[in-house]
């Protein structure tokens, strides 16, 4: 079976680019050696390889890990809390924002690529050539592979609009001499997420259903779609009203151009958000998520430990793409050993921990679970939703600076070596890890399903979200099997969620309906250190959420019995034995009451409570503008020379 091996497939693929790229910036006499490129399938496929490892990363390769979990930039939401002050938003004008290259790398604060058009111009040449040889393929084929170029565009444009909103739009590939096109100025996101609705569009009536195992077709594609288009609905929704104001120069003819001096000046202001493309976006986010939960093609047949901790994810029905990972080829990552024990990175706080439903599908605060209120690791991983047991070991861990360790992409075995033993399986140490990344699977389509079809209901005349919809989508998540090591654990499966039985959280933000409050709490629980939830906090205008001074538990980490979790006794595990004397006037810990102490070297046993993260402090203070990020001065000025204005980020 043929699957996805990055850096084979990237060597080849990306020396063909990199070719055909020099080839058109020579003389007409090359023309003919990048005609005959443009030939065969097999020529096309080969250019398309080179997209692979830039947008499906996985786990990254080797200590590259942009977009990668715990390291990739997943860290930057309100999950988490470190030492000292909390990472800040972006708060001037960067001197420069990107490049014109075709890596991407990871702005943590938007988890989206920088500003640059190098994967455009690189996704363009293939359209363009695809539209020039044409005749070389059968209509099927040409209609496919337009489709995963496309695909590509989508992806790239979609990414694009989160992280800046207005962006330039091109259309093909920009000829050397064509200035007016190469510093065009930002389009209106609303014109650049028509065209790509449009593509979309293509891609799901034209791309192939099969084009051979681990490859893009209509079902992965169809996920992303939904992923993009819930997005971009939802901004729109919640942003609506949203307007930008930019320069334009006025022709005698009334063409309107960038260009300095080239006409009369005018301020041009244009809305960029309502109501009428949140409702068209959400609408096809449904439609693109019903093409693979319709499919028949994918279930729920593994826990959720085996999505992350698999050395082999072939056979897994929840997988539609998945980066694979070979010893033999010497492919491997990190990642499993950042999730090790032995290795810091990933500190959820408390306020995180209490979002987790329990076993009976209900917030802790009004369920009926017997230790609903009880906050120690141990009671936590068995009394909630059974992802609990799987992300979080169930003992404390110093390496975490809240002393909750997540090891959602390690094994069971791993860390359970490590605690008996206090070292680490060989397989999971350095970059020798081996296990496969899921990059897109079913779990994330439903909840992207049942998300657009609540906001429909809640906003735009759509049906009412019934039992039917909810069993389809987040019930059966709650459905899938459980590890082994929880069932040896007592882990119970989390109770269905029942439409006329929603939970009344006391927490729930009063402009969140209920459904969709926990629809929210069930994208949180699934996808930690996946990179979504800064983006969920974006697209709901849920900032706020990120200034820690509104909640202050988010300072805070599990319950701790600090003598007996973190002392000196033989029992406890090597890696915390001792951590309660070396830190004397520093360790603290809060009680239920909120009065904090201080361990002081004589009063261990009153050193029980929740506990307080060193010195951690608010971010610093961010605004409206921290939506969308700024481009960097250098990109301005270089419009500038040219003689054309490139608008600055609205409020920057």
């Amino acid at each position: 079976m043929k699957k996805i091996i990055y850096v084979l497939f990237a060597a080849v693929a990306l020396s063909a680019c990199s070719k055909i790229e020099s080839l058109l910036d020579r003389p007409a006499l090359t023309t003919t050696v990048d005609n005959n490129f443009w030939r065969t399938e097999g020529d096309i496929r080969m250019y398309v390889n080179g997209f692979y490892p830039l947008y499906f990363e996985g786990y990254g390769e080797g200590w590259d890990q942009s977009f990668a979990p715990v390291r990739g930039g997943t860290s930057f939401c309100d999950d988490f809390v470190s030492e000292g002050t909390q990472s800040r938003f972006t708060n001037k004008v960067p001197d420069s924002s990107g490049s014109s290259s075709e890596s991407r790398s990871c702005k943590e604060q938007y988890y989206g690529p920088g500003w640059g058009f190098g994967r455009i111009h690189k996704v363009n040449i293939l359209i363009d050539r695809l539209n020039e040889h044409k005749d070389n393929f059968s209509e099927e084929a040409f209609k496919h592979w337009l489709s995963v170029a496309y695909f590509f565009k989508i992806y790239e444009y979609s990414d694009l609009v989160s992280v800046y909103g207005n962006v330039p739009y091109f259309e093909n590939t920009v000829k050397d001499l064509d200035f007016d096109t190469q510093y065009k100025d930002r389009d209106n996101r609303q014109f650049v997420m028509d065209k790509v609705y449009d593509m979309c569009d293509y891609v799901l009536e034209n791309m192939r259903e099969d084009d051979g195992a681990n490859n893009v077709n209509r079902f992965v594609a169809a996920a992303f779609i939904s992923r993009f288009m819930l997005f971009e609905g939802t901004w729109q929704k919640y942003h609506a009203g949203e307007s930008f104001s930019h320069k334009v120069y006025v022709a005698a003819d009334g063409t309107e151009s960038n260009k300095i001096d080239s006409g009369t000046e005018k301020l041009v202001t244009e809305t960029v958000c309502d109501d009428a493309h949140a409702e068209k976006y959400l609408k096809m986010a449904v439609k693109a998520a019903d093409i693979v939960m319709n499919s028949g093609k994918y279930s729920f047949s593994s826990s959720f430990k085996n999505l992350f901790a698999s050395e082999d994810l072939s056979g897994n029905g929840e997988v539609l793409l998945y980066r694979q990972y070979d010893e033999a080829l010497q492919i491997r990552h990190p990642i499993g050993s950042y999730n090790g024990g032995s290795d810091s990175g990933s500190n959820v706080n408390l306020e995180y921990i209490k979002s987790y439903n329990c076993q009976d599908g209900k917030p802790y605060s009004i369920s009926t679970v017997p230790g609903a209120n009880d906050f120690s690791i141990a009671n936590l991983v068995k009394t909630r939703d059974p992802r609990f047991f799987d992300t979080f070991w169930g003992q404390a861990n110093i390496k975490s600076n809240s002393m909750i360790y997540c090891y959602k992409f390690a094994s069971y075995e791993a860390l359970d070596y490590f605690f008996t033993t206090g070292d680490k399986l060989p397989s999971w140490q350095g970059i020798y890890n081996t296990n496969d990344a899921p990059i897109m699977r079913l779990g994330e389509v439903v909840l992207n399903w049942i998300e657009a079809k609540a906001e429909l209901a809640e906003s735009y005349g759509g049906d009412a979200v019934t039992q039917a919809d909810l069993d389809k989508s987040i019930n059966a998540l709650r459905d899938r099997p459980l590890s082994a090591d929880a069932l040896k654990a007592g882990v119970q499966k989390t109770a269905h969620m029942q439409i006329d039985a929603l939970p009344s959280d006391p927490v729930r933000d009063t402009d969140v309906p209920k459904l969709l409050w926990e629809i929210r709490r069930e994208r949180r629980m699934e996808f930690l250190h996946e990179g979504l939830r800064i983006k969920d906090l974006l697209r709901w205008y849920k900032l706020d959420y990120m200034d820690y001074d509104i909640n202050p538990d988010k300072y805070l980490g599990p319950w701790i019995d600090c003598v007996a979790e973190l002392g000196d006794d033989a029992s406890i595990p090597a890696v915390n034995r001792n951590f309660l004397n070396s830190r004397v006037n520093v360790l603290t810990v809060q009680k239920a009451d909120g009065s904090v102490v201080k361990y002081n070297g004589t009063n261990g046993a009153d050193m029980v409570g929740f506990y307080c993260v060193r010195n951690a402090a608010n971010r610093e203070t961010f605004f409206d503008r921290s939506y969308m990020c700024p481009i960097g001065k250098q990109q301005i000025d270089d419009y500038k020379m040219r003689g054309y204005v490139l608008t600055q980020t609205e409020n920057w």
